[in-house]
């Protein structure tokens, strides 16, 4: 059976063990339409963006 040529430091096996956990995506209520968003980008219900209009939402397509 294959030993190991050299030993893993402890920092790199406990980084190795947590890789199987998932991160949340960070998610916060859009001031204008209140609905939930991710931080820091263009609101995909009504495209605002720190109080402003980035992207022209059709309320009719939907």
């Amino acid at each position: 059976m294959a030993n190991p040529k050299r030993k893993w430091s402890k920092a790199r096996t406990s980084r190795h063990r947590s890789l199987w956990k998932l991160s949340v995506p960070g998610l916060v209520e859009c001031p204008q339409c209140h609905m939930k968003m991710l931080r820091h980008k263009v609101c995909k219900t009504c495209g605002y963006l720190d109080g402003k209009e980035i992207v022209k939402i059709d309320v009719t397509a939907s």
